[in-house]
């Protein structure tokens, strides 16, 4: 798994487990078992479960297969309130990154604000910000609320879906199409190109339930907004282009 992540042992060992090099190895080798407090990092970041971490020869499964077999269940920590209503939490804006670490960790996530919607109850439902102008109407400041896709197969192509992933985070984009090894997204703004996205890096999916907007939302100021984002990229473009040549002079 390390390998196909592109991870080095001293990248792995030290920058996710934050232990040594020659420790790490020896739990790769076999040479050592690695306690519980190493295994559940591990766990946390394939996001399998230690189970099949324990009890099945990875080496002989794809790494898409090993996600969708019924035994790999990360559990997703609930918050409900006093009369044990869900409730919704809402991840922050500013940190948005530390979700990918704290995702799976339930005070974490108890330390969240939380909001309850009476028309979102069936189901776990949380609210992610938006960012960049890739979905409109959605824009900085805004929130998605998604109801928890508990497995891939329930994904429909054409329906917009919150996927958290190791690689870009939380994006909020519309599926296309899916295959055994990848899924095919696309942003609403035709502007930006359609890209795959390995099962294998997917932590979390959330569809598209509902959204809260900023009080100052105006939706035909955002085509504004998304013309003068795109002349200020090819501008910018333009000029790299410019220094090349001229270096190549």
């Amino acid at each position: 798994m390390r390998v196909k992540r592109g991870l080095s042992q001293h990248a792995f060992a030290n920058d996710i487990l934050i232990i040594s090099r020659d420790r790490y190895s020896k739990y790769e080798s076999g040479r050592s078992e690695a306690p519980y407090e190493v295994l559940i990092k591990i766990s946390k970041y394939f996001n399998i479960s230690i189970d099949l971490l324990l009890t099945v020869d990875i080496r002989k499964y794809p790494l898409e297969d090993i996600l969708k077999l019924p035994d790999n269940r990360i559990v997703l920590p609930v918050v409900v309130d006093q009369l044990g209503n869900n409730s919704i939490e809402i991840v922050p804006q500013k940190a948005s990154m530390g979700y990918l670490s704290g995702y799976s960790d339930p005070e974490y996530i108890e330390s969240l604000q939380r909001i309850s919607l009476p028309f979102l109850t069936n189901g776990k439902y949380r609210a992610f910000p938006a960012q960049g102008d890739s979905m409109p109407p959605f824009k900085d400041g805004s929130y998605i609320i998604g109801k928890y896709v508990e497995n891939i197969e329930d994904l429909k192509p054409g329906k917009s879906y919150i996927f958290v992933t190791f690689n870009d985070g939380i994006s909020y984009k519309r599926l296309t199409s899916m295959n055994k090894k990848s899924i095919t997204v696309a942003a609403d703004n035709s502007f930006y190109r359609p890209y795959d996205i390995p099962l294998g890096e997917i932590v979390e999916i959330w569809r598209y339930a509902s959204g809260i907007f900023p009080e100052d939302f105006e939706p035909d100021n955002f085509e504004k907004y998304n013309l003068k984002d795109m002349f200020l990229e090819l501008r910018s473009n333009i000029q790299k282009l410019d220094d090349k040549v001229s270096n190549i002079k």
